[in-house]
């Protein structure tokens, strides 16, 4: 399996579900100026949406969108992130990926445009905030989203805190949220992936 990425962006998702579950895999960077790869393709002649991630597997089926990628992963390599069809909790999990693909990592899509006026971006991170505390009231009851167990939407969730950071959103009331930052941070597969990206990330206060 290859696995390309973009340093810090939501392909992160799927690596730190790669590291998990120790699946063997290449990671490929893309230049998402240029849109090239790190051994010299067009990215477009792998991707034609141009964007990460986007997984080969062994078999050289080519997978996009983070809520798929996520779901074949654990259907193919960690049934344990994911339960069977015949397992209600499996749709509580795939609804979590959902409302975080729709409702945060969508929000913050515009938030990386610089063609948008800062008064625009004030009310998009307005909406993300009152995402977050929806999130954070969730997590006042359970360890992790979807339960006491991680699980796919976790790792989505932690990604998305990321970016927060690079935003410098005050999540000081969300404690809950603060919470699980820290505990995901602490997380083997969460520090092997952003070592492997180079990336540097302190718990919150």
């Amino acid at each position: 399996m290859k696995l390309y990425f973009a340093k810090g962006a939501c392909s992160l998702v799927p690596r730190i579900i790669i590291n998990e579950l120790n699946i063997p895999c290449e990671f490929e960077s893309i230049d998402m100026k240029t849109k090239m790869t790190e051994s010299g393709k067009n990215f477009h002649d792998i991707n034609p949406k141009g964007y990460v991630p986007t997984i080969v597997t062994d078999d050289n089926q080519v997978l996009t969108e983070n809520a798929v990628i996520l779901q074949y992963l654990a259907d193919h390599y960690g049934a344990t992130l994911l339960p069977g069809t015949n397992d209600f909790h499996r749709y509580q999990i795939l609804e979590w990926i959902n409302f975080i693909a729709t409702e945060i990592h969508k929000n913050f899509s515009l938030l990386f445009k610089p063609q948008y006026p800062q008064e625009v971006k004030d009310i998009q991170m307005s909406l993300l905030q009152q995402k977050f505390a929806y999130v954070d009231k969730q997590l006042s009851k359970t360890t992790y989203l979807s339960g006491d167990n991680f699980s796919l939407p976790d790792a989505y969730l932690l990604v998305m805190l990321t970016w927060t950071t690079h935003f410098k959103f005050d999540l000081n009331s969300l404690t809950h949220v603060v919470r699980f930052f820290n505990m995901m941070l602490d997380r083997p597969s969460v520090k092997k992936s952003l070592q492997e990206e180079g990336l540097h990330m302190h718990s919150s206060s």
